[in-house]
């Protein structure tokens, strides 16, 4: 796991080396302060060394302390630079991994935890890196380093603080054997915070509409409570840390003045080492506390760094890896032969069963049925978001699994049934569908799209800056610049999913009127509620519960298909009752 994190240093290699060679350098110099402190005090003042011997080692002394804190700031610069920096790249790799997840990886994940794994625990990866090139070179070398010096000034006294070492060794082994699992539940926590945070403020219109901010506090307050709970439960083991560590340090040093001082008084110890000794125990004792708290500080961060490694390690569902490199799609047509599939991989709970279609490149093909009935997920195979379990699709005279996704999906344009704009201006939404198109064919786009009339009536035209989601454009709005988004692609198949369930019927004939004028040779796919929206379709496709019910032209199915005749029967009526 470590190993697979470490890989993402990349061209902070060199920070993360020097970061601990200058701990290194300053660590040698503190060591040697306490010990020219004690020659001070038992040669210069107390032996034959005199004023000259005192003031020749005190300024060596000086030295010394200054190389040790310019040391110690180069290694602080160092592992910011390298903490930063190995952040940013797990941040990237992470992110460019999720790019690459198919729709059933992004559905295994929560957005939410996505978000908490690209934020809190790259975060806490990034604060426990710092720490480990730092005090983890830090710690060992000054414990290694003062224990030697103060058994060398005197082994015997030394036994109290090397009794220390166990004692904490054994403490901070059952903390982190007992605290992981629980830092693990509470990131779950989190995740559902999250999730509700980002619930709350993409749909905050709706629940001022409804004015249910009272019931959003109320489920945000109880998520809250969850993440702290779990918090408590898990710190409640860390804190545990800190006062026995203290309790240990403070005892040792409390029997290192008592006997150290009673062989100071029987001349069997001289005041120089005592001082100089305890000063070596003090980094000693430090320096455990520096293990204890990277100790605490990896606990913490292990759940995250086992969070970032399992999305790493997620493999796409969907891959090139059988594709043809050289294979371009030249026609829409498409073909479903004895199509089952199943989100779950479960051919026990098909969504679509035994799927059988054969459409011919250029036709406008209307996809009906009621709720649940799994039209989207009909089309959302053609442009392979998900693998079929049984059976195969043909588009273009080739198997889909066939083509680059690349290669596939630039030729099969969407407009989902949840339409998705993004901060920036009308004009950069647009362009989504092709990054090098013109102004001129953005303006034609939308006037097939029946979007230039309305995108011209705001003060900045095309360069209208769009809130998160699109917020300060209406829904019909938003449906007519997602479809002029699709039009840019210039796609052999375009999929509209409900695309013009928020827009009047006389703009949604003229869409259609478009379509059929300029669209000739792409294959188009309507998904509608709206009979009058695919009555003048090639084919309609009738869906019930995941079959094909009927296929045929309006007329045909209005004489043959029971479920189209009450679809048709129920929106007639409905037409002439508000007439």
């Amino acid at each position: 796991m470590i190993k697979k994190l470490l890989s993402f240093l990349g061209e902070y290699k060199r920070q993360t080396l020097l970061a601990p060679l200058m701990v290194v350098g300053e660590v040698v110099l503190e060591l040697m302060i306490p010990f020219l402190m004690a020659r001070i005090v038992d040669y210069g003042i107390q032996g034959e060394g005199g004023i000259s011997y005192t003031i020749k080692v005190g300024l060596l002394m000086i030295v010394m302390a200054f190389f040790a804190l310019v040391f110690g700031a180069l290694s602080g610069k160092y592992a910011a630079e390298a903490g930063m920096g190995f952040a940013k790249n797990i941040r990237s790799g992470l992110f460019k991994k999720i790019q690459s997840y198919s729709f059933s990886n992004v559905d295994k994940f929560s957005t939410a935890s996505l978000v908490t794994r690209l934020t809190t625990d790259i975060t806490n990866t990034q604060n426990s890196f710092m720490m480990v090139v730092r005090m983890a070179v830090r710690a060992p070398i000054m414990l290694i380093g003062a224990t030697i010096m103060a058994v060398s000034i005197n082994s015997r006294l030394s036994l109290i603080f090397l009794i220390s070492i166990p004692i904490l060794s054994i403490t901070l082994y059952l903390i982190g054997k007992n605290a992981h699992p629980r830092f693990l539940d509470m990131l779950e926590k989190y995740d559902a915070l999250n999730e509700k945070v980002q619930d709350f403020i993409v749909n905050i219109r709706v629940v001022k509409a409804f004015v249910r901010e009272k019931h959003e506090k109320e489920k945000f307050v109880a998520n809250a409570e969850q993440v702290r709970d779990a918090q408590l439960k898990a710190e409640k083991l860390v804190v545990l840390n800190m006062p026995i560590m203290q309790l240990t340090i403070y005892t040792s040093i409390v029997a290192i003045i008592w006997f150290g001082g009673n062989m100071v008084i029987d001349g069997t110890f001289n005041i120089g080492e005592l001082s100089s000794f305890i000063m070596y125990i003090m980094q000693v004792l430090i320096s455990l506390m520096m293990i204890s708290m990277i100790f605490i500080m990896l606990i913490i961060s292990r759940a995250s760094f086992s969070r970032i490694i399992e999305a790493i390690e997620e493999e796409p569902a969907l891959n090139d890896n059988n594709s043809d490199p050289n294979l371009d799609l030249n026609d829409g047509s498409i073909h479903f032969n004895q199509v089952d599939f199943s989100y779950n991989e479960d051919p026990n709970n098909l969504v679509l069963k035994n799927i059988n279609l054969s459409i011919q490149s250029g036709e406008t093909i209307g996809i009906i049925g009621g709720t649940g009935s799994s039209k989207t997920t009909l089309v959302q195979l053609i442009p392979r978001l998900y693998d079929v379990l049984n059976g195969e699709i043909i588009v273009g005279g080739h198997n889909v699994k066939d083509y680059r996704l690349k290669v596939l999906r630039d030729q099969v344009a969407m407009v989902l049934q949840k339409n998705v704009l993004f901060t920036g201006t009308i004009k950069e939404n647009l362009k989504w569908g092709n990054e090098h198109a013109t102004d001129e064919e953005v303006i034609e786009a939308a006037k097939a799209a029946q979007a230039h009339d309305f995108i011209s009536s705001f003060p900045n035209g095309y360069d209208t800056e769009l809130g998160q989601g699109g917020v300060n454009v209406s829904g019909g709005q938003k449906q007519r610049l997602t479809i002029a988004r699709a039009l840019l692609k210039k796609p052999k198949i375009i999929i509209l999913d409900d695309s013009t369930s928020a827009v009047d019927t006389a703009t949604d004939a003229a869409i259609r009127q478009v379509f059929k004028e300029k669209l000739e040779d792409v294959t188009t796919l309507i998904i509608a509620q709206r009979i009058t929206s695919v009555q003048d379709a090639d084919k309609i496709i009738v869906l019930d519960n995941g079959e094909i019910n009927g296929f045929d032209t309006h007329e045909h199915l209005l004489k043959t298909n029971e479920i189209y005749q009450e679809i048709y029967q129920s929106q007639s009526k409905g037409v002439n009752e508000d007439e």
